[in-house]
């Protein structure tokens, strides 16, 4: 095991050799000197042990709360946790739920998360929710123990080399074997974790070091030379992004969560009202900007919107923010938005023309770019005049309302999932936070929940972690006392992680779970229907309709402490939804069982081009206007 500050291969490709567009896009001026994050207070050295140090400098940098289980490597660092009145301690019932409890708290409120663990099985129950918050660039620190120093290597009880683990999945991973660097090393991984592109950081802590005396102070100097996050664009590129958005005829802003992290809810909205250009938000953008707004498509890909997903294909130009060009958006690489130049803006440079050549590079802070990028626009326009897009919106705003987002009637009468979903959503409102799992209620959750502000939608995006609902909507209700927040979960996803009911019922922590149950793994299942022939292998769950129901979820929901529903009817949805919303001093469970022969639509079969999106089995769309689109 590596006891230095080996970078990892996250953070080292800020450091290989740049391009000449990566040169020109980045100005030395903009590069962002380090700071230590929270309080500013100076502390005269003081000696205690590393592990008073751990809970000290939490304390320093601003840390509330933390969720975490201890065992014998942390142990000594939970005593001094026992003591501390400014830090809140959630102890979960698996090391994943603290991780991702650290996820839901972090992209909720827009502060770094905070997980603990202890060494071994321990650190390695958080290795899937490391790599989640790795995908979806969630600002975290886990912080585990590990063996003392003397026995690394040897394999001793409970040892695991964590770091070498997470490495590929983290911004960067810490040993500390040296109790006078813990102070330095957590200001420096949160540091890290919010900065730049935000992520995950281990720090994984020796027990000897925990147990040793040292000297604290405080503010430690930070000692990051490779680390040089940029924060403003180079303002030739803006320049030449606003240039050739002024002489587009079908451009479209296509919105990544980098916007959320960025909180550039509001300079977006300015963007996309000087331009007139349609905007789509994936699906780490929801809300970012409000699917109200009429300029909105939806979410493009997979399962994205008709509108959203045609428009991408004719642009001439993506106005790329804050976007990556997943998979799951572009479908068949070669084939997406054969006829679009792009503008790529982006704090990570790696990301910069990765999949997609990017024809205008940007690195920075979209907080800082957009505003610059909207003054250029209009210094263009106020010379050139503004384009004419009247043609491009007359296809668009035919397509949203020839394709409007909906379902049909269950065939076997049972329940729609659709129609539980947007019942949760008109109920509750804008206001609460909505946090799904993986799969078709994820789907239909990013379709049918109105998403009018950011950081009102969670979910696992990147990575699709099953279990990812009630831990990360506990951690979220954790940091957002004030708001309703609703897990809306499937059968499967739900039986992953739901032993954090019993935290949430302990520490007074309301959530709402939703799950929609239609007794299968429903994506899986759907996939099966549509290119299995029907062959339903392993996917039937016997949670719902004339099955054995093992578990009963309402039983279940009642052995942990929660009020509990179950609705199988049409009529009954929006009274259960209510009475829910009326409970508040303690977690709520709703079996909602549900069709299980409801699908997803409209959806990209893998494989082939986004020209191919289906509106149901077999259908594809009649693009009316497209000639007239293409050409206007």
């Amino acid at each position: 095991m590596s006891k230095g500050q080996s970078i990892s291969p996250a953070l080292m490709a800020h450091k290989r050799a740049e391009t000449s567009a990566e040169r020109r896009a980045t100005p030395d001026s903009a590069v962002v000197a380090p700071v230590v994050p929270g309080s500013q207070n100076v502390v005269e050295p003081i000696t205690m042990t590393g592990s008073q140090a751990v809970i000290r400098s939490l304390e320093e940098l601003g840390v509330t709360d933390v969720f975490g289980l201890p065992g014998g490597a942390i142990l000594p660092t939970y005593d001094p946790l026992l003591e501390t009145e400014k830090i809140n301690h959630v102890l979960v019932r698996h090391e994943q739920g603290a991780g991702h409890a650290a996820e839901g708290y972090a992209m909720a409120s827009g502060r770094v998360g905070v997980c603990i663990a202890t060494s071994g099985p321990g650190a390695t129950n958080l290795v899937t929710a490391l790599a989640d918050a790795n995908m979806d660039s969630i600002p975290m620190v886990a912080i585990t123990g590990q063996v003392a120093s003397t026995l690394i290597g040897s394999d001793a009880f409970q040892e695991a080399d964590i770091v070498g683990m997470t490495m590929p999945i983290t911004k960067h991973s810490y040993l500390v074997t040296n109790a006078q660097d813990i102070p330095r090393v957590l200001a420096e991984a949160f540091h890290l974790a919010a900065t730049g592109r935000p992520g995950p950081v281990l720090v994984d802590i020796a027990k000897d070091a925990q147990v040793a005396k040292m000297e604290f102070s405080w503010p430690p100097a930070l000692e990051l030379p490779g680390y040089r996050p940029v924060a403003r664009g180079h303002a030739k590129q803006i320049r030449e992004a606003a240039r050739m958005m002024t002489q587009a005829q079908r451009p479209v802003l296509y919105v990544g969560g980098g916007a959320i992290k960025a909180d550039a809810a509001e300079v977006l909205a300015e963007l996309a009202e000087v331009t007139g250009a349609p905007v789509v938000t994936t699906l780490t953008a929801r809300g970012v900007f409000p699917d109200s707004h009429d300029q909105h498509l939806g979410m493009p890909g997979m399962h994205g919107t008709v509108p959203a997903v045609y428009a991408m294909q004719q642009a001439d130009l993506l106005i790329t923010l804050g976007a990556r060009f997943d998979d799951r958006v572009t479908g068949v690489l070669p084939t997406f938005a054969p006829g679009a130049k792009v503008i790529h803006a982006d704090i990570d440079p790696a990301e910069i023309s990765k999949n997609r050549t990017a024809d205008v590079p940007i690195v920075g802070d979209l907080a800082s770019i957009i505003p610059e990028l909207t003054e250029a626009y209009r210094t263009e326009t106020q010379n050139g005049g503004e384009p004419d897009l009247s043609a491009w919106w007359r296809v668009l705003k035919g397509l949203k309302e020839s394709y409007p987002l909906g379902w049909t009637p269950t065939e076997d009468g049972h329940l729609a999932p659709q129609y539980v979903i947007q019942k949760i959503s008109e109920l509750t409102g804008p206001e609460a936070v909505y946090v799904a799992g993986v799969g078709q209620h994820q789907m239909w959750s990013s379709q049918f929940i109105q998403h009018d502000r950011p950081r009102q939608w969670l979910n696992s995006a990147g990575l699709g972690t099953m279990g990812f609902a009630v831990p990360a909507a506990m951690g979220a209700q954790v940091s957002q006392p004030q708001r309703t927040v609703w897990a809306i979960d499937g059968d499967g996803c739900f039986q992953m992680t739901n032993q954090e009911l019993a935290t949430c019922a302990l520490n007074n922590i309301p959530i709402k779970v939703a799950v929609i149950n239609n007794s299968s793994l429903g994506m899986v299942r759907q996939w099966q229907t549509l290119f299995y022939d029907g062959r339903y292998s392993h996917t039937h769950l016997n949670t719902g309709h004339e099955s054995r129901r093992i578990p009963d979820f309402v039983k279940l929901g009642d052995a942990y402490g929660c009020a509990t529903f179950r609705c199988e009817r049409e009529e009954d949805v929006e009274a259960t939804i209510k009475a829910a919303l009326e409970v508040n001093d303690r977690p709520v469970v709703i079996d909602f069982v549900v069709s299980a022969d409801a699908m997803v639509w409209p959806m990209v079969p893998s494989g082939v081009s986004n020209d191919q999106i289906q509106v149901a089995q077999n259908m594809t769309p009649e693009w009316v206007g497209e000639d007239e689109g293409a050409g206007a």
